[in-house]
């Protein structure tokens, strides 16, 4: 498998307190990496480092071998490279789905509207929203949102996908629509680092699960592996209380 980016003793404080402490991490072509660790465990500041919204302090990200981790680089060329979804779908109230999704495509890369259309009409096909694309934010469902948001990150063509607890903010019944997406996705061969607290997803869709424990991965592995034979104490206590 192609080595597609790499962390190298990252390190990231705010203040006094460190959030990633000297995190090492390859992720190979179309792999799906799943990081699990209590809140506060560093999972969604170490996706906002590679991302570049956060500058770290020390150590380097790899991207097809690049450092683009250097201070002064241009965060936006990478940031086409690399998508990020939230939890929260941050979608402009006052546009409609399509307008969302069309929206960076348009002001990044200068493409018109007919130009992008075609595209953005496959994905939101291939999402099961090709009924939605008129809608407002308010006129959709939490998971309906959620899969816009998604298509929003896919419609820049990403090499990699970042997704930070995507599911956390929706009602239980809105969450299997959701991973669909991701399962999808694994199927059509992206690359993906989601951290997650879909503990049975993750074990059925994860390459490797990472347990991250105050800022540092403590044991990473298979998903079989992390699940059904952690090594450290601290990973089965964790997997103890949220199973």
């Amino acid at each position: 498998m192609n080595e597609k980016l790499r962390l190298k003793n990252v390190h990231k404080s705010f203040g006094a307190q460190k959030v990633c402490h000297g995190i090492d991490l390859t992720v190979n072509e179309g792999e799906t990496i799943c990081l699990i660790g209590a809140s506060g465990s560093g999972k969604s500041t170490l996706l906002r480092c590679i991302n570049l919204l956060e500058d770290i302090d020390e150590g380097m990200i790899l991207l097809d071998g690049a450092d683009i981790s250097k201070p002064g680089l241009d965060p936006q060329p990478v940031r086409q490279r690399i998508g990020i979804v939230f939890q929260s779908f941050n979608l402009f109230p006052h546009m409609t789905a399509v307008e969302n999704v069309m929206l960076a495509p348009r002001r990044v890369h200068g493409l018109s509207r007919a130009e992008l259309r075609p595209r953005v009409e496959t994905l939101f096909e291939r999402f099961g929203l090709a009924d939605r694309m008129q809608s407002y934010p308010d006129q959709l469902s939490g998971g309906q949102q959620q899969r816009v948001a998604i298509v929003r990150a896919l419609a820049m063509e990403p090499e990699i996908m970042l997704l930070d607890e995507i599911t956390s903010a929706l009602d239980p019944e809105l969450v299997g629509e959701v991973l669909d997406v991701l399962r999808q996705l694994r199927q059509q061969g992206m690359t993906m680092i989601l951290a997650t607290h879909e503990m049975k997803f993750a074990r059925e869709v994860a390459d490797k699960v990472c347990f991250l424990d105050k800022g540092v991965i403590l044991e990473e592995g298979p998903a079989e592996q992390i699940f059904g034979a952690p090594e450290k104490n601290r990973t089965r206590d964790f997997l103890r209380r949220v199973l």
